[in-house]
Order: structure tokens, then C-alpha cells, then sequence
């Protein structure tokens, strides 16, 4: 692992989006800072596992077998789909795991529509997010009951030392989501709702805010504000990565915040057929998409142990991986 003294230390003092973050936290954010500056090792690789109680380490094992390379961060979910709820047993238990090892964590959940009293509706339509904060509603209840049900696995996380990149209401600008395509005010007020009931009430200061809209339209229209976030990003899958296939990026790249793409899976968002040239990835960000300096790519198929010229790709001298984080981000 890297030594502190190195070129990542150059632009310390970026302030996080909750003044009260941790000192963990605060260096995590330095370190991400650090990344549009460099010349080598500056964007930083990462790996989506599973959702809920599949969430494991095997798949970021197949990975370094098949490249000789741990990602730098491991991505999973709270998503308990069977139940209709969350679940962060599993997730934390891999999240600290990978933690312990050297590795960063970047947390999603696929929520549960809290206007939905039977649970589950991740793709109800129709819900008027602005309902969630009207006090004294069951909807408000229950929106409460899971922010609380969040906070208690991301809690068990600040416990153990961990910092989160924390990524709610992911691809918020698409429709297919409950939380999706709603009126950016109503969407904004939410945001900050979480973020102020997170920060303040359950004293989370071990989380990093990431804003993921999906590539397209109104990218940047439902930035919660510069005092909400504290990474950016893109959601994309597709095999071409250039400004025709990917669009969206000038507006959040606009945003004064690292920028990464939050998830990417070649071929499309349904069955991929595993033999794309990851190559072809780092090649297409590195010429259209400069300000990027981390990236996810998604499991299954989509993953970076399932497609081709995934070792070139990260042994790349432009790519960081897990043994390149400085080890002190972890004491």
C-alpha cells in the first residue's frame, strides 16, 4: 500500500457535506479529491457483490484470481427482495470484511415503497414522494421505521471503524423506480430529510453522500446542493462509452464533486452476454469522460470476472486498485 506523503495528500481539507464527519471519513474524502490530479493510479476500481443476504466476498475473490487484482471498493446492497424489506446482516459482514482486508464500501439500497403497507413496490407507480414527510401519516411511519431500519446497519458500520459511500435514491431520474422521475423540489426535500435525520438525529458521521442519476436526462436536476453531497456519478450500461451512448455527464460533471460512474454493466441492463472487451471501457472514460476517478461494475455477467481483458484493464497504470490505497485511510 501507498504511504502517506504521497500525491493524494495535495488536495486534503475538501469539507465533507456533514461537518461532523469522522476523521476516517474526512481522509477517504481527501483521497478521492486526490484522483483528477493524478497522471497514474487515479481511478479507482470497484465491484458490485449482491444484494442482501447473497452479499459476499466470492465474486471480488473471482475477480483477483482472474486479474491478479482486489477492486478498490466492494459495492452491496440492503435490498431483502424475498421479504419485501431490507437486510444488512450479510452486506455489512462482507462490507467489513473487505473494510478489515483494505478495501473501501459503497452501500445501496433498492428501497421498499413506504406508501406501500404490504412492503416490497420497488417499481409501485404513482407515489407522491413529497406523502413521506407529512407528519402524523402511516405513510410517514412507515418511511420513518425504514430510515430507522437503514440506520441501524449503517450504524453497525460506524461501530466497526467503517466508512460508507453511502448511495440512496440511486437512477432518481428515470421512471422505474418508486422514488424515480418525482418533482426535483419533492425529490431534493427528501434527500436533505435523510441526510439531516441521518447526520444530526443518529449521528452517522462515518457516511460519504453519492448523488448516482442514471445516464440521460436531467442529471444534475435532482442535486440535493452542494452541502448534501459528497461524491457524484453515473449510472451506465451500455458497450459504447462515448457522449452519444452516455449522456447526461457534462451537467453532473459540472457538480464541484469527485466524479465516478456508480454503476456499469456492458451490453445493457438485461442479459449480458459476458465476453465484452473492458478494455473498451477505460479507453472510452479516459477519452470522453476525463473527470472520472472511480467506477462500479455491476455482478453477474455485467462483472469484471465474467468479461474479457478485465487483467489488462486493471493492471492499466491509470487504475487503483485495493493495494494501492494508502493503508492509513484505515487506522
Amino acid at each position: 500500500m501507498l504511504v502517506m506523503g504521497g500525491p493524494w495528500t495535495e488536495l486534503q481539507g475538501a469539507e465533507p457535506a456533514n461537518p461532523k464527519a469522522n476523521k476516517k471519513t474526512r481522509a477517504v474524502l481527501d483521497y478521492f479529491y486526490s484522483l483528477e490530479k493524478r497522471s497514474e493510479k487515479r481511478i479507482l476500481s470497484g465491484q458490485f457483490a449482491d444484494f442482501g443476504a447473497g452479499a459476499r466476498l466470492q465474486l471480488l475473490e473471482e475477480v483477483r484470481q482472474k486479474t491478479g487484482q482486489w477492486p478498490g471498493f466492494i459495492g452491496v446492497d440492503y435490498a431483502d427482495f424475498r421479504r419485501g424489506s431490507l437486510t444488512y446482516d450479510a452486506p455489512n459482514e462482507a462490507a467489513i470484511a473487505y473494510w478489515r482486508q483494505g478495501g473501501l464500501v459503497t452501500i445501496s439500497a433498492h428501497l421498499y415503497n413506504p406508501t406501500n403497507p404490504k412492503g416490497g413496490g420497488l417499481r409501485d407507480k404513482g407515489v407522491k414522494i413529497e406523502d413521506l414527510l407529512q407528519e402524523g401519516t402511516e405513510n410517514h411511519a412507515r418511511w420513518m421505521q425504514e430510515l430507522d431500519l437503514l440506520a441501524e446497519g449503517l450504524l453497525k458500520l460506524k461501530d466497526a471503524g467503517v466508512v460508507v459511500l453511502w448511495r440512496p435514491f440511486h437512477e432518481m431520474n428515470g421512471g422505474w423506480f418508486w422514488w424515480g422521475a418525482q418533482e426535483p423540489e419533492a425529490f431534493i426535500k427528501v434527500w436533505r430529510h435523510m441526510f439531516e435525520y441521518f447526520s444530526d438525529q443518529k449521528g452517522l458521521d462515518n457516511l460519504l453522500w453519492v448523488y448516482g442519476p442514471n445516464h440521460g436526462q436531467k442529471t444534475a436536476a435532482y442535486y440535493a446542493g452542494d452541502r448534501y453531497v459528497d461524491l457524484v456519478g453515473l449510472d451506465a450500461y451500455t458497450d459504447f462509452i462515448d457522449p452519444e451512448h452516455i449522456k447526461g455527464y457534462a451537467e453532473v460533471a459540472a457538480l464541484p464533486k469527485p466524479f465516478g460512474f456508480t454503476e456499469f454493466g456492458p451490453h445493457g441492463p438485461q442479459n449480458p452476454p459476458g465476453d465484452y472487451d473492458y478494455r473498451r471501457f477505460l479507453e472510452g472514460i479516459r477519452k470522453h469522460f476525463p473527470r472520472t476517478c472511480f467506477f462500479k461494475a455491476w455482478n453477474a455477467k455485467w462483472s469484471l470476472a465474467r468479461n474479457l481483458y478485465t487483467r489488462e484493464m486493471l493492471n492499466n497504470p491509470v487504475v487503483a486498485n485495493r493495494d494501492d490505497l494508502p493503508a492509513e485511510l484505515f487506522r
